[in-house]
């Protein structure tokens, strides 16, 4: 089988994308590079149940270990409304350079199966960093396992994420919640 990087955000996305590429005769080395997902206690959560997995399936698995809190919002503070086209870009060349510098042969990524993330963007800045770091990205659209991948793994018990990742994804997924609470509170 020939392998390939495949950058993961996490087990349940990372259900959706191996055993597709393993139907075609790939395996993929999973690669865990994710400065972007914060507080601390959300990246490890992410972090641990996709290397227990990946242990439990015998799949290879690279750390790059970075919580890259002050980075991040360093780079996205500007226009944060536009921060996920950095967060794309930022993770894909780490899987780009990391393919290059350790022979793999193609990289890809699990941010192509989520129906949240914008498709054309990651697929964009996947092709990039792969013509820049001379490693071919492997475009699959994933999505059509998404449902299928997450169901899986409810039922495997994973650890499954509320929000994408960032501290202002993490506000999104509350803002219902923080508008009606400063509403409520403007009454009195």
């Amino acid at each position: 089988m020939e392998s390939v990087l495949l950058h993961c955000c996490c087990a349940p996305c990372s259900l959706s994308c191996i055993d597709p590429l393993r139907a075609e005769g790939m395996e993929p080395a999973a690669f865990w590079y994710n400065p972007n997902i914060h507080p601390w206690k959300e990246y490890e959560a992410r972090r641990d149940c996709l290397l227990q997995y990946a242990a439990q399936i015998g799949m290879e698995i690279r750390v790059r270990e970075d919580y890259g809190l002050r980075e991040f919002v360093q780079a996205v503070s500007g226009d944060i409304d536009h921060r996920c086209a950095y967060c794309y870009g930022h993770r894909l060349e780490g899987a780009a350079r990391y393919a290059a510098e350790h022979g793999f042969p193609a990289f890809t990524s699990t941010l192509l199966a989520s129906t949240y993330q914008d498709h054309e963007a990651i697929a964009r800045a996947g092709e990039h960093w792969g013509s820049v770091y001379g490693v071919p990205f492997l475009y699959r659209d994933f999505r059509p396992n998404f449902r299928e991948g997450n169901r899986r793994a409810r039922e495997l018990g994973f650890y499954m994420q509320k929000y994408c990742g960032c501290v202002f994804s993490e506000q999104d997924r509350y803002q219902k919640k923080i508008d009606r609470d400063r509403a409520k509170f403007a009454e009195t």
